[in-house]
């Protein structure tokens, strides 16, 4: 269906400028706190309006993971209006937009690719639209007065390609798992850059960088235990509740009628 289509990648296009927005007018401190929040309101809107069941195990396992990734990563908190404005926006564009790349996929039976080929022409064409005049109102400036040597223009081509990288991905992942999935493997890559700048870049790191990696670590493997353990949980609830159903409609089949009959006499 077109408009569904339509709809969601306007809305994956705003959510993706939004979150560049936020980053540009906030420290990089509170841009983590939006990026933090993304997973608590993800659930809630997941509970609120698909009326999905987490275990208190599982938000037991996220409430360590984001913890943890708060420890390592937030260091300063520089709050201004606009800025939060617009990480607000970001955060729940993004919750919506990731919550129904999942929905879209299971509804119309769509694998990652075809999805993502059919929705980037009009997110690309929104960008195209809103970019320059968001940038215009914010900055005062638009990427058509920018000046583009030879090296600047590779350098877009090679974020193009990393971008369809990761938007493949992204579709990929959410489509096989959650949005609350996805974003759980987004703080992984956090830590895993970390420790990369740690141990092989020789970057300064603190204790409390590390508590926050040990902890945020602890939080996945728990998230990924409980949240198996609730899916066979789930399927084995559904499985039984198919066989008694399959044996109650057994029952009526076979349950023996009582005919009454005219009785002659000679």
């Amino acid at each position: 269906e077109f408009k569904p289509l339509l709809i969601f990648s306007i809305l994956n296009g705003i959510s993706i400028g939004f979150l560049n927005l936020s980053l540009g007018f906030n420290s990089v401190g509170f841009y983590q706190m939006t990026k933090l929040a993304i997973i608590p309101c993800t659930v809630i809107l997941q509970i609120t309006f698909q009326k999905k069941h987490f275990a208190p195990t599982v938000k037991m396992a996220l409430g360590i993971l984001l913890g943890g990734v708060g420890i390592a990563t937030v260091t300063d908190l520089q709050l201004n209006f606009l800025g939060s404005c617009l990480s607000l926006c970001a955060i729940v564009t993004t919750c919506v937009a990731q919550i129904w790349t999942n929905s879209l996929q299971k509804k119309y039976s769509i694998g990652a690719t075809p999805l993502l080929y059919l929705s980037a022409p009009y997110q690309a064409l929104t960008l195209l639209i809103c970019g320059p005049a968001m940038d215009q109102m914010l900055v005062g400036s638009s990427v058509f007065s920018f000046q583009y040597s030879p090296k600047v223009v590779a350098f877009i081509l090679l974020s193009c390609c990393i971008a369809i990288s990761v938007n493949f991905s992204t579709f990929l992942v959410i489509g096989k798992c959650d949005a609350v999935t996805y974003q759980v493997l987004g703080h992984l890559k956090t830590c895993l850059v970390l420790a990369f700048g740690f141990v092989v870049l020789k970057n300064p790191a603190s204790w409390r960088n590390i508590m926050g990696i040990l902890v945020a670590l602890l939080g996945m493997v728990a998230y990924a235990h409980y949240s198996e353990k609730a899916a066979r949980q789930a399927k084995a609830a559904a499985a039984e509740a198919e066989a008694a159903e399959s044996m109650e409609s057994g029952s009526i089949v076979n349950r023996p009628t009582s005919h009454s009959g005219a009785h002659k006499t000679a």
